[in-house]
This record gives structure tokens, C-alpha cells and sequence, in this order.
């Protein structure tokens, strides 16, 4: 069931929402958390629906703030979505224009759940410091997503700057497979320190980076970023040990190979991961990942990058 509150008020809205508690109100109890997405109104429609599929797991209030034209009169336009228009939840979508559209923290604030966590995602542009913005202050998780910047590598530069506990990043939550296939294989005789390592994926892929990153902080020897063309996401791991080397790879974006030394190769299905997997898999902490921001403050700068296709 979708409600369309055209040139409407914050009261107003949570007043519907209120009847409709009434009225279906096994359809939007047990609601675990707030997700708030800040979005463009060229982007809310994906974002809504893999928040939607997302919030199956974690049923929650999903409200989604589009900022629009910032001319003429402050207008509050909104529509609510419960049932099958929205996942396990309920969807509150705020279209603000008019002064009103820089000032969705004021808007947002009557419509949270209660003595419930708060998570802010921002599917594309987000500010330098999301913790110090009036919607991130209000999060206990912040949820970014570098592989949408213009610059990727430099927006994972400017999260390092400005990280702060509960910041994470989509692009880290994509190598959440790769990193527990290289951790479960080392985790196998014989064990041996790892000598090097290098990570190749196209210079458009922040996962790269910070895999990269991860392996520096982690295994501490030199790891080297190799770049593939543009478009390609990563495509291979190599880790470099005295009985030889451990190679993932994964050339198609599809299917990927694991090769260990004197063992046979495995094909191990590890497709590109869809943003509703990605947000879920954040939703399930919501404390500080601290893995992540040691990757993110320390682990990019232990890279040295170099030009060059995957290791054969």
C-alpha cells in the first residue's frame, strides 16, 4: 500500500503513521532500527528498494530524504509505503524543497523510531565528515559507498581524514567473501608467514585498496596494487609464501579460482555482491568495526601501486 501526503507536515505524517499501526499494525512492529537514506531524487528509487529487500532481515522504519529545488516556498512532500511496497518494514520517503531542503535533520527528528538505533546511508554524495553532519550526529552507524565518487581512491583518502567510530563503507563490505577465503586457506598447514602480496583490480575499485590495506595491516609484509582497466572491480589476490604462492583469482566477475600450493585448483562462485546483500551485511553490527578502520587509516598508505595486469 503506498499514501501520497502531498504539501504535508511532519505531524501529519506521523499522525498516518500512526493509524496505520492501527489499523495493519503486525505489518509495522518489531521494527529493530531507523535506517535513514540522504539521497537525490535520481537515485531514491534504488536505494529504497535495496533497503526494502535489506530490511527482510532487519525489519525496520526506512526513511528516505530527497532534497530537492531549493527556490521558492519550503514544501514537505511525502509518501508512505507498508506491505508489500516495503520489504519487512515500513518506508517513509521526504521530499523537501524550498528552504526546508537544507534542513532534513529537523524534518527527520520527529519521525525516528524510539529508543532504537539510527543508521544513515548515503548511496552516492556524501559530505567529508559524514560523523560531523546533523544526520550523521544523530547515527550510530554511517553508511558510505566510495565506488559511486567521481574519485574513489580520494574518497577513501577524505574517510581516512575524517574517520570516526561508526563510519564504514560499502566498498569495504564487498571483499567481505575475498577476505574469508584468504583467511580460511591460511588458516590450513602448512603455516607459514606470508612474504608479499599483490592485489590487482581496476584503478576504479576502492575494494582494492582497501583490500590491499587489509592484507598490509594484517599478514605485515609488502603488498603491491596492481591495476586492471576500468570497469573490472578486483580480479586476483596472490599471496607469496616459501612454499610457494596462493592465488585467487577471479577474471570474469563470476566464478573464481583458488589455488593453493600442491592441491588442486577450486572453482568457488564469488559474483559481485548486490547492494541489498552489502547494506544488509552492515546492518548486522552496529558498533565500530574496527578491522575496517585500521584497514582505512593505516592499510592504504602500506601499499605501494604499480602498473600491470593480474599475476600468471
Amino acid at each position: 500500500m503506498i499514501v501520497d501526503l502531498p504539501g504535508t507536515t511532519t505531524a501529519a505524517v506521523n499522525k498516518y503513521l500512526v493509524k496505520l499501526r492501527n489499523d495493519v499494525g503486525a505489518m509495522t512492529l518489531g521494527r529493530v532500527l531507523t535506517l535513514v537514506i540522504v539521497v537525490d531524487e535520481a537515485e531514491a528509487d534504488q536505494a529504497i528498494e535495496a533497503a526494502n529487500d535489506a530490511s527482510r532481515q532487519h525489519p525496520c522504519r526506512i526513511i528516505s530524504l530527497i532534497s530537492g529545488r531549493k527556490s521558492g516556498a519550503s514544501r514537505l512532500d511525502a509518501q508512505i509505503r507498508v506491505g508489500g511496497d516495503a520489504g519487512a518494514g515500513e518506508v517513509v520517503v521526504l521530499r523537501l524543497s524550498g528552504p526546508l531542503a537544507d534542513h532534513g535533520d529537523s524534518v527527520l527528528v520527529p519521525l525516528l523510531l524510539p529508543d532504537s538505533p539510527v543508521v544513515a546511508w548515503w548511496p552516492k554524495n556524501a559530505p567529508p565528515s559524514v560523523s560531523e553532519s546533523a544526520i550523521g550526529q544523530m547515527a550510530q552507524r554511517r553508511i558510505t559507498d566510495a565506488a559511486q565518487a567521481a574519485s574513489p581512491l580520494a574518497e577513501m583518502r577524505c574517510r581516512a581524514e575524517n574517520y570516526q567510530p561508526g563510519d564504514s563503507d560499502l566498498a569495504w563490505t564487498r571483499i567481505t567473501l575475498w577476505r574469508g577465503l584468504l583467511a580460511a586457506v591460511l588458516d590450513q598447514p602448512p603455516y607459514e608467514s606470508v612474504l608479499e602480496a599483490v592485489v590487482t583490480g581496476a584503478g576504479d575499485s576502492p575494494s582494492t585498496d582497501l583490500m590491499g590495506g587489509w592484507l598490509a595491516v594484517a599478514l605485515e609484509c609488502p603488498v603491491t596494487r596492481r591495476c586492471s582497466p576500468a570497469g573490472t572491480g578486483m580480479t586476483s589476490v596472490r599471496l607469496t609464501r616459501p612454499s610457494g604462492n596462493i592465488d585467487l583469482l577471479r577474471p570474469d566477475g563470476a566464478v573464481a579460482t583458488l589455488s593453493p600450493p600442491g592441491q588442486a585448483v577450486r572453482r568457488i562462485t564469488l559474483g559481485r555482491r548486490s547492494l541489498a546483500e552489502c547494506l544488509a551485511d552492515e546492518l548486522h553490527r552496529l558498533d565500530p568495526d574496527e578491522i575496517y578502520a585500521e584497514t582505512l587509516t593505516r592499510g592504504l598508505d602500506m601499499t605501494r601501486t604499480r602498473a600491470g595486469e593480474s599475476p600468471s
